[in-house]
């Protein structure tokens, strides 16, 4: 396990974190918008996780899924889970537009584009407010539920 990248430290930036999962800033693929939602646990299959903590995987990605769309406006949103280079539950949920350097393929696929694309730090500052405000609010609404 300590071979785990992501069981280390990360060096992406770190958007939210609580004690389950962490959602970070992936900054390394010229991409405007794209996230990754990490489980903290180091498992290699989604069924391996608790009922409560799956459904908890499954309430960050529809709201990792809003801000993307509300803050950034993409065409499309992926969301893969692969995990055959890194065994461990995590979800790249990525803004994707008709312009970025690999569309309609893939991210991991050879650029057709050689376009540069960041993310602003007034984007970084609203996906980060609102990640964890819709993430509060979520939290604040099951504990009432309960």
């Amino acid at each position: 396990m300590s071979d785990c990248s992501l069981c280390k430290v990360p060096i992406l930036p770190i958007l939210w974190s609580d004690h389950n999962f962490r959602i970070v800033l992936v900054t390394d693929q010229n991409i405007k918008g794209y996230l990754r939602l990490e489980a903290l646990e180091h498992v290699s299959e989604i069924y391996q996780l608790s009922a409560s903590i799956r459904q908890q995987m499954f309430s960050l990605l529809n709201i990792i899924e809003i801000n993307l769309v509300n803050i950034f406006h993409p065409d499309k949103i992926n969301i893969a889970s692969l995990g055959n280079m890194t065994p461990h539950v995590h979800w790249h949920i990525i803004s994707r537009y008709k312009h970025d350097n690999y569309f309609p393929e893939s991210i991991w696929s050879t650029p057709i584009r050689n376009n540069l694309f960041e993310n602003t730090q007034e984007e970084i500052s609203n996906l980060k407010h609102q990640l964890t405000s819709m993430i509060k609010q979520r939290d604040a609404e099951q504990a009432f539920d309960s």
